[in-house]
């Protein structure tokens, strides 16, 4: 439960909240895909904890969310599918690689997310945006570890977010991805409910409390915050979790 505050109470800004809560939960001999669908479980209440605070507030931008919204409902049913066929091990690579390709970028681009854009996106970045939105529905839906961190940083570079509005709008698409990610790991009996209640609890009551934190201190910390959690986090999966399990050994699909 202390792990669980923590991690929920900072991630509101940083993301990846699964990097940290679900190799937590694995240390406690909780088998790897009651883990996953537990651990998305929590995470569903997290996601209401950290965006109620933001809905009273002008930073969710009304205007993309239909079709936001409808894209990550599609994309994380499919990834939830996927837990059942892809070998656990290939998930950290993915996300270091796409993590530090995250904080890279935003380093390039020093004041993307500072302040709202005054020039609107392009019909190509639109496009890319929505696109973007779905594939990382379905890595969402799969595991989650890194699926806001990348997020944020795709909508502050595509669609021209302040990193509060970004961070207002993907807290909000984590509610649906968890959920119907939840619902389909409920259907096959792999959520533990007494453990998931626990520990959703303790994620809404952190959320909550980072939520408020964050509308405070506004871009600028908001933006270095979130830089050193994404550098952090990407040489931590690359050094630890790629690097160190380079020894030829081939995973088998979870469950399995």
């Amino acid at each position: 439960m202390v792990i669980f505050f923590l991690t929920s109470s900072i991630s509101v800004v940083t993301g990846s909240t699964s990097l940290i809560t679900v190799p937590a939960m694995l240390q406690f001999h909780i088998e790897p895909r009651t883990a996953l669908a537990t651990n998305m479980f929590a995470l569903t209440f997290m996601s209401v904890g950290g965006t109620l605070p933001f809905l009273r507030s002008p930073e969710v931008k009304g205007k993309r969310l239909p079709l936001l919204i409808s894209l990550t409902l599609l994309g994380s049913v499919l990834g939830a599918f996927l837990l059942l066929r892809v070998p656990t091990r290939s998930v950290p690579v993915i996300v270091s690689v796409a993590v530090i390709a995250v904080a890279a970028f935003s380093l390039f681009y020093r004041k993307s997310g500072m302040q709202e854009s005054v020039i609107a996106p392009s019909s190509g970045a639109e496009t890319a945006g929505y696109a973007l939105t779905f594939l990382l529905g379905i890595y969402g839906g799969f595991f989650s570890g890194g699926y806001v961190t990348i997020l944020t940083a795709v909508y502050v570079a595509v669609f021209r977010f302040t990193f509060v509005e970004a961070i207002a709008t993907t807290k909000l698409m984590n509610v649906f991805s968890s959920a119907v990610a939840t619902g389909v790991f409920m259907w096959h009996g792999l959520v533990n409910y007494r453990l998931g209640l626990i520990l959703g609890a303790t994620m809404f009551v952190g959320a909550l409390v980072g939520a408020r934190f964050a509308i405070r201190i506004g871009n600028l910390w908001l933006r270095r915050i979130f830089l050193t959690a994404v550098w952090a986090l990407g040489l931590k999966a690359l050094i630890f979790d790629v690097w160190g399990s380079r020894d030829g050994s081939q995973a088998a699909p979870l469950g399995r």
